[in-house]
């Protein structure tokens, strides 16, 4: 399905269809995507399998079962391997019980308490509180019979089951099947160090585990691949085509959950004590300033496809196989958008799923070795055409912060602009701290919804952004009301010294998480007085409650140690030191299961604004996390907040609200 609007409101971003990255078949000739929609008119979701004609871009429903979910070919990809001519092994993941067996919740024992007790780190995490059950890969085999209908699973295995050590993969609470991958060989998975508490460290290692049948109903003993002074995050594991290597990444710091990736290779999996890094320095460093994120080797195993951010792009990177191969840093493929995935195809060429800040999804064909040849097969939104966006509305610029550096910035204008006119400044500060804005698509702050309000958007990346080289990422280290903030206040003059066509005097500022904890920074500095209107939305009151967190590495490496160990480190950025300066009307978001941020954050600020007699408004959701993720709580949130910058910015004066202008279409595709 897919949307046709003449204007882009929330109703139209939250409604327009969600599609997957795609998985081509063996043959190269289809592809299994999925897509989600929400219908605002039934409150109710669909969901789809379709596959996709590669040659022709056009589509063919699957399955309508809205309880299935990422399609997989049952032969030669990333979860499914072939054994023999009439058996193929497969991984799954699934929740164990303490005893490894598999939890299903339906049967599992009711407890007549509501008490928890627990003895050690997490105590909840992300958005749950931590249950004895326990992530694990389980494996099995798929028996042919006559036809496809036919076949049988064989009993289903946990694999890391019946050790001397508790291991957990995929890693709670995001891991997913990025964290392990399969092949004639076995399985190769990531999980954290049971030694160490998960809350204060991040490192996590990788295992493998050695398979002949799959059937085994005892999984050998996992082998850790043992990685030197990289000691952090493991992450995305992916055998070789011959099932003979494994490429992994890996990070050097213990308690930094951002720290630059490298690039490492097993050789030869029959030898686990041989783990070469590319680009290594004897500094320990290494050479290549960027984070390499997804891992696509070629058809025949010599060249390794990476996606990897770098300044406000996610790009595609190719390099040689082997480390003493890859002598000159990745060549950039894909350069424009944010690359979501690489498949290779058997021609040799990718299948490349992306996005961008006016495309949602868009699949093309890629060619390394003559990437200008690449070739659109499908995009949902008609390169944003759809949704009444266009290339046009957006521009980025560059300008010097507090330091000998420059700072980035996406400028995103409304589809109507006519530069000879001004428009209130929509000024969006990401979370993170370490991560960016890039010139990707998003359902939840999605700079065109601003645009299409009536602003011009700037979206900078001051110090502490992501994929300008780690000088800057790492800048924010204890620093976090320091060079970010100057570099934000840079960016202000900038655009009011430069964009002839942006009112700076009816300027907002909104931030999320990290963007949240800055915008309560910039109300107690002199940059608040600058704007009409502030929004936080989950966002940090005092530095001094980073305790009631789960993942306490994150306070230990931002703020230089614990609380007691630097204490001035937590104040000193405290954005509850200058209350006495707060003046500007601020909005207040926070979520009841935010487990990372609690609530109680957002509490506070609210009820300082409140006592000081400044404009305010609190919203809260009691069933979201610090993401607001249901379609109908989303389109409340974005009611409330561009209702509140609305007022103040003077937009809803200027031109009746634009929802009113909506007409949508859906239709099969």
């Amino acid at each position: 399905m897919t949307v046709r609007a003449k204007k882009f409101t929330p109703e139209v971003l939250l409604s327009a269809p969600r599609r997957s990255l795609a998985t081509p078949n063996p043959a190269g000739t289809l592809a299994l995507f999925t897509v989600s929609t929400y219908s605002f008119q039934f409150h109710s979701k669909t969901s789809e399998i379709r596959v996709l004609d590669i040659k022709t871009g056009q589509s063919k429903l699957l399955s309508s079962d809205g309880t299935a979910s990422e399609p997989t070919w049952l032969l030669d990809n990333d979860l499914v391997t072939r054994l023999d001519a009439d058996n193929i092994a497969f991984a799954i993941t699934g929740l164990a019980t303490p005893s490894g067996e598999l939890y299903n919740a339906e049967n599992a024992k009711k407890s007549t308490s509501t008490g928890r007790v627990y003895n050690n780190l997490f105590v909840r995490h992300w958005d749950a509180y931590v249950t004895e059950n326990t992530s694990t890969i389980w494996y099995g085999v798929l028996k042919k019979g006559q036809g496809m209908q036919a076949m049988s699973v064989s009993p289903l295995v946990n694999a890391l089951k019946g050790h001397s050590f508790s291991l957990e993969s995929p890693v709670p609470p995001f891991g997913g099947s990025t964290d392990f991958d399969i092949s004639k060989n076995g399985l190769v998975f990531v999980a954290k160090d049971p030694k160490l508490d998960p809350a204060n460290h991040t490192k996590t290692d990788l295992y493998y585990i050695p398979l002949k049948t799959f059937a085994e109903p005892q999984a050998p003993s996992p082998q850790i691949v043992k990685t030197g002074s990289l000691k952090g995050y493991s992450n995305c594991p992916v055998f070789s085509p011959d099932a003979k290597s494994v490429v992994f990444q890996r990070m050097k710091d213990i308690r930094y959950e951002a720290d630059k990736q490298r690039l490492l290779i097993v050789p030869d999996i029959s030898d686990l004590t041989n783990v070469q890094e590319f680009y290594e320095t004897e500094d320990g460093n290494g050479a290549w300033d960027l984070r390499p994120d997804a891992i696509t080797f070629s058809n025949d195993g010599s060249e390794l496809y990476v996606t990897a951010e770098e300044n406000g792009h996610v790009r595609l990177f190719k390099l040689p196989s082997s480390p003493r191969h890859a002598t000159k840093f990745p060549e950039a493929i894909v350069s424009d958008g944010s690359v979501v995935s690489a498949k290779a195809l058997p021609d040799g060429k990718l299948l490349v799923s992306s996005n961008s800040l006016v495309e949602s999804s868009a699949y093309t064909i890629v060619d390394p070795k003559n990437p200008s040849s690449s070739a659109l097969v499908s995009s949902s939104s008609k390169s944003g055409n759809a949704f009444g966006l266009s290339r046009a509305q957006v521009d980025e610029l560059w300008y010097t912060g507090a330091g000998d550096y420059k700072v980035h910035a996406w400028v995103v204008k409304p589809s109507n602009f006519d530069k000879s006119k001004k428009y209130p400044l929509a000024y969006l500060i990401h979370g993170g701290p370490q991560s960016s804005w890039n010139d990707s698509w998003s359902t939840r702050w999605n700079p065109a919804v601003f645009a299409e309000q009536g602003y011009v958007v700037v979206t900078p990346n001051p110090t502490g952004s992501t994929g300008y080289g780690m000088a800057l990422q790492n800048g924010i280290t204890g620093n976090w009301g320091g060079k970010p903030y100057q570099d934000l206040v840079k960016g202000f003059e900038y655009v009011e010294a430069n964009l002839p066509y942006v009112d700076t005097s009816r300027a907002v500022a909104l931030g999320a998480s990290y963007g949240g904890y800055m915008v309560n920074w910039i109300q107690g500095h002199p940059l608040g007085r600058k704007f009409k209107a502030l929004v936080t939305h989950d966002g940090v009151f005092s530095t001094l409650n980073q305790y009631t967190s789960e993942e306490l590495f994150f306070p230990h490496h931002d703020f230089g140690g614990t609380l007691w160990e630097n204490r001035e480190g937590y104040e000193k950025w405290d954005p509850a030191r200058h209350l006495e300066n707060w003046a500007t009307p601020h909005l207040i978001i926070h979520n009841d299961l935010d487990y990372r941020l609690p609530v109680a954050e957002g509490l506070a600020a609210f009820n300082v604004l409140q006592l000081r007699g400044i404009e305010s408004r609190f919203l809260n959701f009691p069933d979201e996390n610090h993401w607001v993720l249901k379609p109908e709580n989303s389109l409340v949130w974005h009611k409330e907040v561009l209702g509140w910058i609305n007022k103040y910015s003077g937009v809803d004066k200027e031109h009746k609200n634009v929802e009113d202008d909506v007409e949508v279409k859906l239709w099969i595709s």
